[in-house]
């Protein structure tokens, strides 16, 4: 291999589509920085990855509920080495809302919301300067699940606002960004074949080897793999085991259908 690709930097890496998608780009050659709440499954991976590839692997234990946290991991991301950023760690928080503990209310916004809009912030401006970059922000399908009732969804309000968020966020800012060289995709994978459903997120799951929810899902390797190809093509919104794209195309279309009524309107 010759020159390395870059560093790349992946939040929620201790598992699932985070440990998928930083072992797929070890193997492209790139330094990766982990990021996660368990140590052991960190330092586990990252000897992995550096017996396998041969790269640089870096572990950063940090819980992006924690505002210093949030802090440190910025400051690692504002790095102009760090070339790819993939903010894939999330938190559920599943329940009814009156129920919702606060604690946990705030920490799903914090992990889901905040954390990946610092990070985008700490990565960007490196990445215009340098002339390249990509940033992938991981929703979820259930940001389209809004009007849809529970059973057999989850109890997601909160949940579902911040991965609606997520999709806006990341589809603007592509926009914004349209005409430069950087990269820009908001990855939205239905049920994965993760632990993910096994905690809210109050706590990490626990034990050192990775496992399965019962309900299943998609191999993470087929997400990861979905991700990388619509990057290849420019794709902004990657929904993994979406054969006919229009019904991403029609949601361009709704928003210019529900403006134009609103400048009709006197608005």
């Amino acid at each position: 291999m010759n020159a390395r690709p870059g560093t790349a930097l992946v939040t929620g890496a201790s598992s699932g589509i985070g440990a998928a998608y930083a072992a797929r780009l070890a193997a492209q050659g790139w330094d990766t920085v982990l990021v996660a709440r368990r140590a052991q499954r960190l330092d586990d991976l990252a000897r992995r990855l550096r017996a396998e590839t041969a790269t640089t692997v870096e572990t950063v234990v940090a819980d992006l509920s924690e505002p210093d946290d949030v802090a440190r991991v910025a400051r690692r991301a504002a790095d102009d080495g760090v070339g790819f950023l993939l903010n894939n760690a999330g938190i559920n928080g599943y329940g009814p809302f009156a129920g919702l503990d606060p604690g946990l209310m705030t920490k799903v916004l914090h992990v889901n919301v905040l954390a990946v809009t610092a990070l985008a912030r700490a990565v960007v401006p490196a990445m215009l300067e340098r002339g390249r970059g990509t940033l992938v922000n991981v929703a979820s399908q259930l940001a389209f699940a809004g009007s849809l009732p529970p059973d057999p969804l989850p109890e997601r309000a909160v949940y579902g606002g911040t991965k609606g968020y997520v999709v806006t966020f990341t589809r603007t800012l592509a926009a914004e960004l349209a005409g430069t060289r950087l990269r820009v995709q908001v990855l939205c994978p239905g049920l994965t074949a993760t632990e993910f459903h096994r905690s809210r997120g109050d706590e990490p799951v626990p034990g050192r080897e990775q496992s399965v929810h019962e309900e299943g899902g998609m191999p993470v390797d087929q997400v990861v793999e979905a991700s990388l190809a619509a990057l290849d093509t420019g794709q902004v919104v990657c929904v993994p085991g979406l054969a006919d794209p229009a019904p991403v195309a029609g949601l361009a279309e709704a928003e210019r259908a529900i403006r134009a009524a609103a400048r009709r309107g006197g608005s």
